[in-house]
């Protein structure tokens, strides 16, 4: 199978333009992608452009991965209602730096070699004469305006020339990688389609030799809404603001709806593998066997095998698995929506485990408790409890700054060690 044909089977192209160059990529070329850097991390949605990247590098062609420095100062009004807001300089070049170094980590997973720039550095001097002169002249106002990215913000609230600007700033990046970098193709989500086309068009107009571009679709689950996000928001790639435990979580709570095309789409296991995890959605899906392998599959790329094993025993806490290896941290983001009591130490050293759920607030009263105990349905770190009288000093949990009590099957609390 060719790679364009593996790409369209794993729903990873959108738009081709130049597609007879884009047949003849070879170890002479290079194609890039752009990233913005406007946040601290990149989101699920940059990992396709490391994805499509390895499928490419296939025919032996080099990734670029382009840093806005540049554009990432004006704004980029491709899916936006409203102007951005402009960063300082140093707010930027941060984001690049953290930003690179995740690319780089997934990139060394995936043994794919890629060079980095940034387009601060070939604008930074650009005086506006020139660039009028050598990009400019080759745009009409109607070809920007018509534009889908432009064109919505005009018949919304408007559209500043700063914005405006943006696609012909990004048509020169093309135009300079093609000409410094042998790079003759660009690729990118289908919002960026109208800013790419415009590179590939000033290249094709100034006489130069033929270039190529590439987009793949948005993603959005079945029931239409935008892939990526969850109820606290984004998710990163970056481990501190989305933890592989909470990424793991994500894609193993992906609807059956959803999960062969994400299978396709963010692993690299081949269209045969993934055809018998399907069989299985359709014949077993309470085994969420796509679901696991796809979970497992994304975070081992995003953060190692270590950290899924991890993310995966963190799970089992959930379902009543030891916590013993689990950190009193990784216990607060597992349990982080649960109710919690602060209660000091000295004062839980006085305690039985029947004091314990009663001033936790696990249960009502005493009797409760002593009920509850009986009955075999009182749990401190997922250990059963059978003697409502044990000291707490006696069931070695103070030797963390977290207790998770549970009652019954799924019902937990939390107590937070103060002292």
């Amino acid at each position: 199978m060719d790679f364009i044909t593996e790409l369209k089977e794993r729903e990873l192209i959108q738009d081709i333009a130049g597609e007879e160059r884009l047949k003849k990529l070879s170890s002479s070329d290079s194609f890039y992608n752009g990233i913005d850097p406007t946040a601290p991390s990149l989101h699920l949605g940059n990992l396709i452009a490391l994805i499509v990247a390895k499928h490419l590098s296939k025919t032996g062609a080099k990734p670029i991965f382009l840093f806005g420095g540049a554009t990432g100062s004006i704004g980029d009004p491709s899916g936006k209602n409203e102007e951005r807001k402009l960063l300082d300089n140093s707010i930027l070049e941060e984001n690049v730096s953290r930003q690179t170094k995740q690319v780089k980590a997934v990139l060394d997973r995936l043994e794919l070699q890629c060079s980095f720039v940034n387009n601060i550095d070939w604008t930074k001097n650009l005086d506006t004469i020139s660039f009028l002169r050598d990009v400019g002249k080759y745009f009409t106002v109607n070809y920007m305006m018509a534009k889908e990215s432009v064109k919505r913000r005009i018949e919304g609230d408007g559209i500043s020339f700063t914005e405006f600007s943006y696609m012909l700033l990004q048509a020169y990046d093309f135009k300079h990688l093609f000409e410094n970098e042998s790079c003759c193709m660009q690729i990118g989500g289908s919002d960026q389609w109208g800013n790419i086309t415009a590179g590939f068009e000033l290249i094709r107009k100034t006489g130069k030799r033929e270039a190529c571009a590439l987009s793949w679709p948005l993603l959005t689950n079945a029931d239409g809404k935008k892939f990526g996000k969850s109820e606290s928001g984004a998710i990163w790639l970056d481990a501190e603001l989305t933890s592989p435990f909470q990424l793991h979580q994500y894609f193993i709570n992906t609807d059956d709806a959803d999960v062969i095309k994400l299978l396709k789409i963010f692993t690299f296991l081949s269209l045969d593998e993934i055809s018998t995890l399907e069989e299985k959605v359709k014949n077993e899906p309470h085994l969420r066997a796509a679901q696991n392998k796809l979970a497992d599959e994304v975070c081992d790329l995003l953060h190692g095998k270590e950290a899924t094993e991890r993310a995966k025993k963190s799970a089992l806490v959930l379902f009543g698995g030891s916590v013993e290896g689990i950190s009193d941290s990784e216990i607060l983001e597992i349990f982080k929506d649960v109710p919690s009591k602060e209660i000091d130490k000295t004062e839980l050293q006085k305690f039985n485990v029947t004091e314990l759920f009663t001033e936790s607030g696990a249960v009502k009263s005493k009797g409760e408790a002593k009920r509850l105990i009986a009955n075999g349905g009182a749990y401190i770190n997922n250990i059963k409890q059978d003697n409502p009288g044990d000291k707490i000093t006696e069931t070695d949990t103070l030797s963390r700054e977290v207790i998770v009590l549970r009652t019954g099957k799924k019902s937990y609390y939390l107590v937070k060690v103060k002292g």
